[in-house]
């Protein structure tokens, strides 16, 4: 079965159920096991991980990161299909079509006897319970990996940087009034788009990197009014902030925290992903990807947060690294089948021309390390 196979059998589980994620990671862990790769079942909060290891007992340990989760969607976007190119179907690009790609790259791995692979399949990368997750709590219960590759759409770039995340619940404060005299009220949801509003013009939405134009700022919820003849007086807001690089979040708060009539009830903060540029890990997979795509595969920033910082925040390095495909979490989400076979290649290349890279070469001379 070839990395399309699989990503089409992938795509055919609906993992945003709780049943299709288990039904996905037993087929997973049957394939694995079928090819007498390393196999390990593991639980976490009631939903299956996936852990596969390839290669030898010793030497440089690689991290292959995915999830089998994706965002909720109708029932034939679960039934996968083919247009030229593209494999359409929910989470042919965020991210099961690169989950099947590494999981034939780990099968690849067990070829060669220098790196040990390690593929991390987890449940609940997409979750809402975003204090919880299966590859914090992996990671603090100790992966000592020289380097991590988490599989998020990047279009065969190396993302170098992600934006961090400040997630808040906010609460508006309106005056009740009788429905049918509305203008003796102050309708907080109506005020609450208002605020929002004001938030996207905040000093800190209009800043810049050398890698990003700016923040990016969501609407994710309103939830308001408790009686349909009652103006109503209180409102929650869900805004979800992906700030850059070199920003503090404090500030952004302190801002936000200045409008009146609102008070911060719940947040969730994670910090930026930044990796080195220059490090021999990143620079072997940019020699390795530079061998099956034109241009310069190396240093985009990625707009969407992902598992990477809890590598990161670990002191292991780590990148995302993804096919090519357009439109996760929308319709017609898709990616592209050449690009799969490119990026099964390229993991594949990266693996095993990693001990030569990491013993002999140096930086490439073309190369301008510009640290963000």
């Amino acid at each position: 079965m070839d990395e399309l196979a699989l990503a089409e059998r992938l795509i055919a589980y609906d993992t945003s159920k709780d049943d299709g994620l288990r039904a996905a990671a037993e087929f997973v862990k049957g394939w694995l096991e079928a090819r007498e790769l390393r196999v390990e079942s593991r639980e976490h909060e009631g939903l299956p991980l996936i852990i596969a290891e390839a290669g030898p007992p010793t030497g440089p340990l690689v991290v292959l990161h995915g999830h089998l989760d994706v965002v909720p969607a109708f029932a034939e976007q679960f039934v996968p299909r083919v247009e030229g190119d593209r494999l359409i179907g929910r989470g042919a690009y965020d991210m099961k079509g690169a989950l099947a790609a590494m999981i034939c790259a780990v099968n690849d791995a067990s070829q060669q006897d220098q790196v040990r692979v390690k593929l991390i399949c987890v449940p609940d990368e997409e979750s809402e319970n975003v204090e919880s997750r299966s590859t914090d709590v992996l990671v603090k219960q100790g992966i000592e990996a020289d380097f991590a590759i988490t599989g998020e759409p990047t279009d065969l770039h190396i993302g170098v940087q992600a934006k961090g995340v400040l997630a808040l619940r906010l609460e508006v404060i309106g005056t009740a009034a009788h429905g049918s005299t509305p203008w003796l009220g102050d309708n907080s949801i109506l005020k609450a788009h208002d605020i929002y509003r004001r938030i996207e013009t905040l000093p800190f939405s209009r800043q810049s990197s050398d890698l990003f134009d700016r923040p990016s700022i969501n609407l994710a919820r309103i939830s308001g009014g408790d009686a349909f003849n009652k103006v109503p007086d209180r409102c929650l807001i869900d805004v979800d902030i992906r700030y850059l690089p070199g920003q503090d979040p404090e500030l952004i708060l302190e801002q936000i925290e200045r409008i009146a009539d609102l008070r911060v009830v719940r947040k969730f903060h994670r910090v930026p992903a930044i990796v080195s540029r220059q490090n021999r890990y990143v620079l072997a997979l940019r020699a390795a990807v530079s061998s099956i795509r034109d241009g310069e595969a190396l240093s985009i920033g990625r707009d969407g947060a992902s598992d990477a910082i809890s590598f990161l925040e670990a002191g292991i390095p780590a990148v995302e690294f993804g096919p090519v495909g357009g439109g996760h979490h929308g319709p017609r989400e898709w990616v592209s089948i050449s690009s799969l076979s490119s990026y099964r290649s390229a993991l594949s290349s990266f693996i095993t021309g990693l001990p030569s890279y990491l013993g002999e070469q140096a930086p490439p001379p073309q190369l301008r390390a510009v640290e963000g």
